[in-house]
């Protein structure tokens, strides 16, 4: 399922993301969600739904909760859920220090169904209700996750996108069976990466953007099957993970972190389904692999501010379905070639601020399409808004083995990027 609008996640000064595009996890948590609803049939009562975007996580906001149960007196499995779900809140409740929109002034006596932001499926089923979701999106509560949280072994939903909470994730949530998604965005959760999601079995949707995270980031990470990782927006740092282009996900978002060194070299040999990767504002280096053209379904592809070098691969004109291509704030050089310009699909283009000498016909042209081109502060004569001459003469990275000799031949995508594959893994330890 493709976003129809792609817009590029520039930053400006302040480091905070101007063009934020969210549609793609939105569009995946929706699914997941309509997919999850279908099946366990949740009814809500009192409820309204309000789907509000913003920077620090995407969905929707609930308010109210509750359910429509024609049956007062469940049977005793359910009660036995319903009680456990009864001890995990109130448990949680008092880790919660501050409530200033009144959100749990609900969440008194049993019946759990009633509390606002809590959802119940299965009023229908033969088992009764219990706890399918949570969703505190936007209550700006201040507090802490408790380990009693794990009693609720049915939630697939824990939504806590725009809150104040800190610490940690608990370690028994990987005893949460049922948990699809977690959306822990914009609170002030710090520490080391959170292990404990890669054990959670059926996490499929993980955001936590926004907190202050540190540290390295696991390979296992991109070993497990998940649609969407979003943790960008923290202070993680050393080198991305080899096994980076491993993951089944559509959208990878790193962004401004501390991330240094190259981008895996493997990076696109894998049988990736990748649709947006953002890398911009690290502390990167070397060249831009060649493997980044297998990336058939690739619609947005961002590594601006970061220090990369080089020319830019041949491969990158096998980008068919790319929309936005954002090289900006880099050293890269060379000619921007006709087959990058020519990319059908393209949107927008940024290669600012670096050191490209020049760009073809095919390129020029790109001022006359719908289509936004900013090739500012680079080394182009005769254009315009271009560096110093002093600047362009040292061009940055001249002992990279990517310094490419564009081929005079046409480029056969798949024909070159299946060789690459066979160099590649040859040459791989």
């Amino acid at each position: 399922m493709a976003c129809n609008i792609r817009l590029s996640s520039q930053l400006n000064a302040s480091n905070k993301p101007h063009h934020v595009c969210l549609q793609c996890s939105s569009l995946i948590r929706n699914t997941i969600l309509q997919r999850k609803l279908h099946r366990t049939a949740v009814t809500v009562g009192g409820g309204v739904g309000i789907n509000i975007g913003n920077a620090g996580g995407g969905g929707g906001v609930w308010i109210g909760g509750g359910i429509n149960n024609n049956n007062p007196t469940p049977p005793s499995p359910s009660v036995s859920k319903l009680a456990a779900a009864y001890t995990a809140l109130q448990a949680w409740k008092s880790a919660i220090t501050d409530d200033p929109l009144g959100v749990l002034k609900t969440w008194v006596g049993p019946d759990v169904c009633a509390y606002k932001g809590v959802f119940c499926a299965g009023s229908q089923g033969p088992m009764g209700p219990f706890v399918a979701g949570i969703d505190l999106n936007h209550a700006n509560l201040q507090g802490t996750l408790v380990k009693e949280l794990a009693l609720l072994t049915d939630i697939s939903i824990f939504h806590l996108n725009t809150n104040r909470f800190s610490g940690t994730i608990p370690e028994n949530f990987r005893d949460i069976p049922s948990l699809q998604e977690l959306d822990l965005s914009n609170n002030h959760f710090s520490g080391p990466f959170p292990t404990v999601v890669l054990y959670i079995p059926n996490l499929v949707y993980l955001d936590l953007r926004f907190n202050s995270f540190s540290g390295l980031i696991p390979g296992d990470l991109f070993n497990k099957r998940l649609d969407a990782i979003f943790l960008n927006n923290n202070q993680f740092e050393g080198e991305l993970p080899h096994n980076l282009a491993n993951s089944p996900a559509s959208v990878i978002n790193l962004a401004n972190n501390k991330f240094s060194g190259n981008i895996p070299v493997s990076f696109g040999l894998a049988s990736s389904k990748l649709k947006e990767i953002l890398l911009l504002n690290n502390q990167l280096t070397g060249c831009i692999p060649e493997g980044v053209g297998l990336f058939s379904e690739m619609q947005v592809f961002d590594v601006s501010r970061n220090s990369l070098m080089g020319h830019l691969p041949d491969t990158i004109s096998c980008l068919s379905d790319i929309e936005v291509l954002n090289l900006a704030h880099n050293k890269l050089s060379g000619a921007l070639p006709d087959l990058v310009c020519s990319l059908r699909s393209l949107m927008n283009l940024t290669v600012a601020y670096n050191f490209f000498s020049g760009f073809s016909q095919e390129c020029s042209k790109q001022f006359f399409r719908n289509t936004g081109f900013d090739f500012s502060l680079n080394c182009i004569p005769g254009r315009d808004m271009q560096r110093p001459q002093p600047e362009c003469s040292v061009i940055p990275g001249g002992g990279l083995s990517c310094l490419r000799i564009p081929s005079a031949q046409p480029l056969v995508c798949g024909a070159m990027l299946g060789n690459l594959v066979l160099n590649v893994s040859s040459t791989s330890p």
